[in-house]
């Protein structure tokens, strides 16, 4: 049949007359989600020739490259022909394809995050290396989960900038205390959502939300327990709930049991010291119901106390509540997360689509 990129045009044309993917499937063996992924991997082919990129890097996707091309389908231009032929200098698989085209496509939304500075967006290597980088930050330090997402960043990255940034990190021990970007003696991960990462996610969690305003009420009133049911894993609780919010299955909120999400309008009502990102914007605390007792002197708790005579609900640091003689809070914080922001320098062009 010749190279899956000789013969992937013309299945349009069979489609055109007359014939269904079904009936391809039928007589090539090849069924109709891989005839997809031809036809489009086929096409980014044609636009790293295009954008001039070398004979021999095209050779490597001859045998087998639809599946690494196709990742990169949403890339522009500039990006897949950077991204291909870091691919094939490192001899990417599918999976490594996957997680390199989401890297890049993310990068440039996490500018003014934690470390975002020191990589080099140009460089396919750096936008990797940051994700990790990112990922690793979701991690006590120390850790191996950590140690384990630095060392992979370092494994990949290009730039010797982002290479020193990321060696420092691993040199950084949680009481340094000298990194201006760290959030001060925190342990709890903070994340910023993305456009669409509920939609890309492998798996995801459901959780019931509350605001600020409703205090204790309204983390002791959310459903305690949800679930999926069904051969359709319809997600059932056991109370009527008006606000739930489905996250990412990031490592802090997979399997939490009596979990909770509370609004915050304003991140600077936590209590922690802030460089970077003191500003105002508004903030879901997630929290475990199941652990109340106040153990951790970095950690964030959610408590409600009494302060001149008026009930406040807040969160607040182990080592005050200690000092204060408290030692049961509401819930135990096991992630902040940020809001989704746009920025144009990640727009395409309507050229740069397939």
């Amino acid at each position: 049949m010749g190279s899956w990129h000789e013969y992937a045009p013309l299945i349009p044309s069979l489609i055109q007359q007359g014939f269904s993917h079904s009936s391809l499937e039928e007589v090539t063996g090849i069924s109709g989600h891989e005839q997809n992924r031809l036809i489009v991997a086929a096409r980014v082919r044609d636009s790293l020739v295009q954008s001039k990129v070398d004979a021999e890097t095209l050779s490597f996707f001859d045998n087998g490259g639809a599946e690494l091309l196709y990742e990169i389908r949403l890339l522009n231009a500039v990006q897949r022909a950077s991204a291909a032929n870091y691919m094939v200098k490192n001899n990417f698989d599918g999976l490594k394809a996957q997680e390199l085209a989401r890297s890049v496509k993310d990068f440039p939304r996490r500018k003014g995050d934690l470390g975002w500075d020191s990589f080099n967006y140009t460089f396919p290597g750096d936008c990797l290396a940051y994700m990790y980088f990112r990922q690793a930050k979701e991690h006590a330090n120390p850790s191996d989960a950590r140690t384990m997402m630095l060392e992979k960043a370092l494994e990949v990255v290009e730039t010797e900038k982002a290479k020193d940034r990321i060696v420092y990190e691993l040199k950084l021990k949680s009481s340094d205390g000298n990194d201006k970007d760290l959030v001060a003696g925190v342990k709890v991960p903070v994340v910023r959502m993305q456009f669409g990462e509920v939609a890309e996610a492998t798996s995801v969690v459901v959780l019931p939300v509350c605001q600020d305003k409703d205090g204790e009420k309204g983390v002791m009133e959310a459903p305690m327990e949800c679930k999926s049911a069904g051969v359709f894993g319809v997600v059932e609780a056991e109370k009527e709930w008006k606000r739930w919010i489905v996250l990412p299955g990031w490592k802090p909120v997979m399997g939490l049991k009596k979990g909770v999400v509370v609004a915050f309008d304003d991140a600077r009502v936590l209590p922690w010291k802030v460089n970077r990102w003191y500003k105002e914007e508004s903030i879901l605390v997630v929290a475990d119901r199941v652990n109340k007792v106040v153990e951790a002197d970095d950690g964030f708790f959610l408590v409600s106390t009494d302060k001149e005579g008026k009930s406040e609900f807040k969160v607040e640091r182990g080592s005050r509540l200690k000092e204060s003689g408290v030692n049961e809070c509401l819930a135990t914080v096991v992630l902040v997360v940020r809001p989704p922001k746009e920025d144009v320098d990640d727009q395409l062009a309507d050229e740069d689509w397939e």
